[in-house]
């Protein structure tokens, strides 16, 4: 456990009266519980995959790790402390996905000059995700509002990063590039990342560790190869395992 990044331990979560997930659905009765007896932990510089259907919990444990929400005292640890008491964190941590209501009249180049950061690798994220500086936010798509906000959230390296299906808006260049970006991060400077997504082309050799949620539990945490050891060899092994354990 001394190695772990994120830890979380017989965790319990239940929405508290009257807050929803989105402002689109109706408010969830208070014994509504979303996470129920989650127990894992992940490695510093693993690269694991949270996959589950819809309203799984998945962005619920990720906002949860992100201290976004109150949990029982050492339930959560991300990097040896308490994910939600310990507001240093936010300087290790980052979270990125959800909306990005990002649009107002001003340039990325107006963005970049406020944030301070290292030019060089700066200049690295403006490449891979073929960010134009001369945008004006107010007239982006979503596909290039998404990649300012990951571009903004990756400009300082994190020891742990959490995505929520931060690469859905991504042309498939654009979200190679930026999962070997990264990769990079990882095994460089050891960066944890924890990655919900839908799409799972090319993860297979990306990832490191799978954690599978159903019903708010955990299903399934292991590294990539335990998760595929009964899979036939071929094409889209991920997808076949993913699509298997879903539809059971």
């Amino acid at each position: 456990m001394s190695d772990a990044a994120i830890r979380v331990d017989g965790l319990d979560y239940v929405f508290p009266p009257g807050l929803t997930k989105s402002r689109f659905q109706p408010a969830l009765a208070p014994t509504s519980k979303a996470l129920s007896g989650l127990s894992f932990s992940l490695e510093r510089g693993a690269r694991c995959l949270l996959i589950g259907k819809n309203g799984a919990g998945k962005s619920t444990l990720l906002g949860i790790l992100a201290g976004r929400h109150m949990t029982k005292t050492g339930a959560v640890e991300i990097l040896g402390r308490p994910a939600f008491d310990d507001v240093a964190l936010v300087h290790d941590v980052a979270f990125i996905g959800g909306r990005f209501p990002f649009d107002t009249d001003v340039t990325v180049t107006e963005i970049l000059e406020k944030s301070e950061c290292d030019p060089a690798r700066r200049d690295v994220l403006v490449s891979v995700l073929s960010i134009d500086k001369g945008w004006h936010m107010h007239r982006v798509s979503d596909g290039q509002r998404r990649r300012v906000q990951l571009m903004l959230g990756l400009l300082k390296p994190k020891r742990v990063l959490l995505l929520d299906e931060a690469t859905s808006d991504l042309d498939v260049i654009g979200r190679l590039d930026l999962l070997a970006f990264l990769r990079a991060d990882a095994e460089s400077i050891g960066t944890t990342i924890l990655y919900a997504t839908h799409v799972f082309d090319r993860l297979e050799s990306w990832a490191t560790h799978l954690l599978w949620l159903d019903g708010g539990t955990v299903k399934f945490v292991g590294t990539i190869d335990q998760a595929l050891a009964d899979v036939p060899a071929g094409n889209e092994r991920l997808l076949q395992r993913v699509e298997r354990w879903l539809r059971a």
